[in-house]
């Protein structure tokens, strides 16, 4: 794992500034490392920030040069289909298990040019300095796990992993990108921008997910090398044969994310998806014989669970009974007394370089990050991914197709097992599932439906930049991502390049700042391809929604969790808690930001000072889930970044 930097003089006769390369490594200083290196020939500058965390990464030369090859690469990178790669590339076998990852890149690219991101499976950005064709090459992985931005203009282009070095080597102008804002406050949910090129700043661009570059002849040009397409259903002859076959995908995934030679942690909650991974994690762990250590997010001692029956804000009970029944595992529980999502923001915007509507899980997220780096974990395993993949089953749409089929006897057998699983009624089913069926013929319904947060932009500012147009251009184009039909959607969150790159963010950029390796096997594109190709009625089946790895996590994983249906848990039920004594000075704050008229002209100060009146001076614990005041922690954390933006020097 690194942070790497490349500068490439478009004017072959002019040599590259070494100091512009060592003032962009002097500002990843920061960062902890374990080695510092650069590279330079000519017109072309390399340099790797290393952080080590597999074996074969322990005294790895980075950037590193191979003579006979006459390539040069740098690479923050972490590549899973190695047995794959070794037989296709003809590695020796007393080579294989030593080579570095930046290595089998170049080993690639030298085998398939400019196809090689296609063959490589995990986590990966690189670039490759090819002196035979004067060509500077590089890629990022299928959904963007780690980030590189790049500045160029008329005289060079400059790539880093983060983009303060790239501001600071150049003396770029820090100016707003009034676009790219414009599409963060406009989306509602948690995407960034329409612009998967656009970053906050006017002058700095971002290789998307899933693409490739080149500069040729001092010519840039990006392209996507690869993309998720939904694949031919498996179809099978017994149900059990899906399990077996998920099961085997899914271990490999796990055992590749685990190699290093620190300790391996978990994210771990009540529910199926960390549970999934934390069950098979730990048992290939005990054959290694090393233990798993997880992490799990409690309230504070004091918190008051206002939650109804059916959701669980200590998710403890059901942790430990994962715990007690998956064996070899060193469990410890957060409850990170002191800090609300208030308490974080400003180290949050310093890290991610960009705002985020994450704030009511920051502190927890941030608070893993830093217990596993103390106690020395390399791979902190997690599922965030899991709901859209390994977990998937929408059982009401499910319903409703069969309903639509007129597929009587499976539509009232299944309905009827799904409510006695659920405790409620048929009746009350049927009419969810007729509604989702048939909304039309519920139009008294239709403005009883789920709310929506409202939005953070001035409507003067949406008209101006046009940003509602360009936002529906973009949903006319993505497909199934907007789609309404949770079975039409699947695929959706794999193909959505905006929203896995807001993960690769969040991800990179914290492994960095604590040196270790967040990884999620419920993203591995194997993983993906195999749960798009498997059947719906696997995936709801005798009455249980995700019924995939319910049945695959047999043996796995306690029934109590397996086949819970009842109770759910619910991530940071107490964060409106922890900010009661500060909730004063929270509201003071967003006031003073409805008064600022260089926010005013971004922000919809009105709607801003709706939501105050409606959350008023006195917090209570349940306005953890109300949508004003979500709203407005989402507003306060956009003010101070915009703010900051402006007072630093941006324009």
């Amino acid at each position: 794992m690194s942070a790497i930097a490349a500068i490439y003089q478009k004017d072959s006769k002019a040599p590259v500034s070494i100091e512009a390369g060592l003032r962009l490594m002097q500002a990843l200083q920061k960062y902890p490392a374990d080695a510092v290196d650069t590279w330079h020939d000519g017109c072309v500058f390399l340099g790797c920030h290393a952080q080590w965390i597999t074996p074969e990464s322990v005294g790895q030369p980075q950037p590193f040069y191979a003579a006979e090859l006459g390539l040069t690469i740098t690479a923050d990178a972490m590549i899973d289909n190695r047995p794959f790669l070794w037989e296709q590339l003809l590695i020796d076998r007393e080579r294989r298990a030593s080579m570095p990852d930046s290595e089998l890149i170049m080993l690639a690219y030298a085998k398939w040019g400019e196809e090689a991101p296609r063959f490589l499976i995990g986590d990966y950005a690189f670039i490759i300095w090819d002196q035979r064709k004067s060509e500077l090459f590089g890629a990022t992985d299928l959904f963007g796990s780690r980030t590189l931005y790049v500045h160029s203009d008329a005289q060079q282009s400059s790539f880093c992993t983060t983009i303060a070095p790239l501001l600071a080597a150049h003396h770029v102008e820090k100016k707003l990108n009034e676009s790219w804002l414009a599409d963060y406050l406009a989306i509602a949910i948690v995407h960034e921008s329409s612009d998967l090129f656009a970053t906050p700043y006017e002058h700095i661009r971002q290789v998307p997910p899933g693409h490739a570059f080149r500069i040729k002849d001092g010519q840039l040009d990006f392209w996507q090398h690869s993309k998720v397409e939904p694949p031919e259903q498996l179809r099978l002859k017994r149900r059990e044969e899906y399990t077996e076959a998920f099961q085997e995908v899914f271990q490999e995934a796990v055992n590749v994310r685990m190699r290093t030679f620190r300790k391996v942690g978990a994210t771990l909650s009540g529910g199926l998806d960390s549970g999934s991974v934390v069950s098979f994690a730990a048992k290939s762990l005990q054959a290694q014989q090393k233990q798993l250590h997880t992490f799990s997010y409690v309230p504070e001692p004091n918190f008051q669970d206002w939650t109804s029956r059916r959701h669980m804000a200590d998710e403890r009970p059901f942790i430990k009974k994962t715990v007690e029944f998956v064996g070899n595992i060193a469990d410890q529980y957060l409850d990170l007394q002191g800090r609300s999502p208030l308490s974080e923001a400003d180290e949050w915007l310093e890290m991610l370089e960009i705002p985020f509507k994450f704030a009511e899980n920051s502190f927890w997220i941030k608070g893993v990050y830093e217990q596993s780096q103390q106690q020395g974990m390399g791979i902190l395993l997690t599922g965030a991914m899991g709901n859209h993949s390994i977990s998937w089953g929408p059982a009401i749409d499910y319903y409703s197709l069969l309903l639509k089929r007129l597929q009587w006897l499976r539509l009232y057998r299944e309905v009827t097992m799904f409510g006695k699983r659920k405790a409620v009624g048929r009746k009350r089913l049927m009419y969810y599932v007729g509604k989702n069926a048939y909304p039309k013929l519920f139009p008294r319904d239709q403005d009883h439906g789920q709310q929506e947060m409202p939005l953070m932009i001035n409507p003067a500012f949406a008209k101006r930049m046009n940003v509602f147009a360009r936002l529906k251009e973009r949903q006319a184009g993505a497909g199934s991502v907007f789609e309404k039909d949770a079975i039409k959607a699947q695929p959706g969150p794999f193909q959505d390049m905006a929203m896995t790159n807001m993960s690769g963010t969040q991800r990179t950029k914290l492994s960095l700042s604590y040196a270790l390796w967040e990884r999620d096997p419920t993203s591995d594109p194997r993983v993906v391809k195999f749960c798009l190709s498997v059947p719906i009625e696997q995936y709801v089946h005798d009455g249980y929604d995700r019924a995939l790895i319910r049945d695959s996590t047999a043996n796995y994983l306690p029934d109590q969790i397996r086949l819970n249906q009842r109770v759910r848990g619910i991530q940071a039920a107490d964060w409106v808690h922890r900010m009661t004594p500060v909730w004063s000075a929270f509201v003071e704050e967003l006031r003073n930001y409805c008064k600022d008229p260089y926010l005013a002209q971004f922000f919809n100060v009105e709607q801003m000072r709706a939501s105050l009146e409606q959350v008023g001076l006195v917090p209570k614990p349940e306005y953890a889930v109300d949508l004003n005041s979500r709203y407005l922690l989402h507003c306060l954390v956009a003010c101070r970044f915009v703010q900051q933006f402006h007072l630093k020097g941006g324009e």
